[in-house]
């Protein structure tokens, strides 16, 4: 867009340009009604003609899979897009002319000091009931001397932190080169000099690479941190989920994981409310949390997403109560493990980087703790801090999802 020589502008509370551009999600229900009301808000603004709105345009993974169906539910909006048609929306702009652009730059639009790294796009897993194949597409890594070049680029852009993300980590480098290239990757993001962390985000269990898990544990610069989501705890919903393991061998992954990278903090995400789980299977998925005491964990209720196996060969048969009643007790468990577990790193220090100042708080992370999703560190009584830079803070006080902390 800046190339076709318009200025942009991120601004999702207040926009005021005249041309809008509502990036959407499409994964799950709430993440389609909050862009269906995001849509919506707009266009009343565009059709009231009070505000500078004159053009409102829609793309992303929502208008990717309804794309027949949502022009006529929505009329104001004047183009749709789906998730990868940066170029559609260039040429609706320019009255289809084509301006041969063959890459498209990164602006960072994160704080300075983070970004993220996608390494792959779409997912070959097939689970029961993720419409992510639906709306990527199969699983296509980026080749590897593309993503360390970006990650230089990144590292002189001032980025000192990357989040390595895909929709499946576990299977990087299948489709290009045949065989499990994680590890070599992490191995050489490891060895670019100014990278102070690296972040690894949606791993799958099943074929998991544990190779990776030797490199975690050699450098100093890959935290000991892992979101992998596990979805449910029991054989006979793990079947049914069509995640290709048992219980058996998805809690004999996580002592291996444990046991090979020490200290290392587990992030996972819960489904609850599938269709065919039983009580017996609840209980049971709650006596696993208690037992594996997971450093971060999320959790969501099933959502019937059309398209997706579950969708066609299974009844949504618990009602919306039961999920929500689940969901709630299940989370209830875990703020009572997260508070354990923050207060046992009262007294120790830990490095913390800065992300931003709120009135007489600055607000750090450690290298356990994502951007947004995560625990945060609250530091007062401090000199002036540098955001982006990394300290040594001493913890003073635990709460169930965030630590106080003075610099040393």
């Amino acid at each position: 867009m800046e190339d076709a020589g318009y200025v942009c502008h991120f601004d999702p509370e207040q926009p005021k340009a005249p041309i809008l551009v509502i990036n959407t999600c499409g994964f799950i229900g709430d993440a389609k009604e909050e862009s269906i009301n995001t849509i919506l808000a707009n266009a009343l603004r565009k059709k009231a003609k009070t505000h500078r709105l004159e053009r409102l345009y829609v793309m992303g993974c929502l208008s990717e899979r309804y794309k027949k169906e949502l022009p006529d539910e929505i009329p104001e909006v004047d183009g749709w897009f789906g998730k990868f048609d940066y170029m559609g929306i260039i040429e609706e702009l320019e009255n289809g002319e084509d301006l041969g652009c063959q890459s498209i730059e990164r602006h960072i639009t994160t704080p300075s000091h983070y970004a993220y790294l996608k390494i792959s796009e779409g997912c070959n897993r097939m689970c029961s009931y993720c419409a992510i194949p639906l709306i990527t597409g199969r699983h296509v890594s980026r080749p590897m001397e593309e993503l360390i070049r970006e990650a230089e680029w990144l590292r002189d852009q001032g980025v000192k932190e990357l989040n390595v993300i895909a929709q499946d980590l576990s299977s990087y480098g299948l489709d290009l080169y045949k065989e499990h290239k994680l590890p070599e990757l992490v191995e050489r993001l490891a060895g670019i000099e100014g990278i102070r962390w690296i972040r690894l985000h949606y791993a799958y269990p099943t074929d998991f690479p544990e190779e990776l898990l030797d490199v975690m544990a050699r450098h100093d610069n890959v935290c000991k941190y892992l979101d992998i989501a596990l979805q449910h705890c029991t054989t006979h919903m793990l079947k049914k989920m069509r995640r290709h393991i048992n219980r058996e061998e998805q809690d004999a992954l996580i002592k291996r994981i444990r046991e090979r990278v020490p200290g290392i903090c587990l992030r996972t995400t819960l489904m609850v409310g599938h269709p065919g789980e039983t009580e017996e299977d609840f209980e049971e998925l709650k006596h696993w949390v208690r037992e594996m005491r997971f450093d971060r964990m999320g959790a969501f209720a099933y959502s019937d997403e059309e398209g997706t196996y579950a969708s066609r060969h299974y009844p949504d048969d618990i009602s919306d109560e039961v999920k929500q009643r689940r969901l709630s007790e299940l989370m209830a468990i875990q703020q009572d493990i997260s508070a354990e577990l923050m207060a046992e790193k009262v007294g120790k220090k830990l490095e913390v980087v800065i992300d931003r100042k709120e009135d007489d708080l600055w607000i750090g992370r450690t290298e356990f703790d994502s951007p947004e999703v995560d625990c945060e560190v609250l530091i007062e009584d401090a000199k002036e801090l540098q955001i982006g830079e990394f300290y040594t803070v001493i913890i003073t006080k635990a709460e169930e999802f965030d630590l106080h902390g003075k610099v040393c």
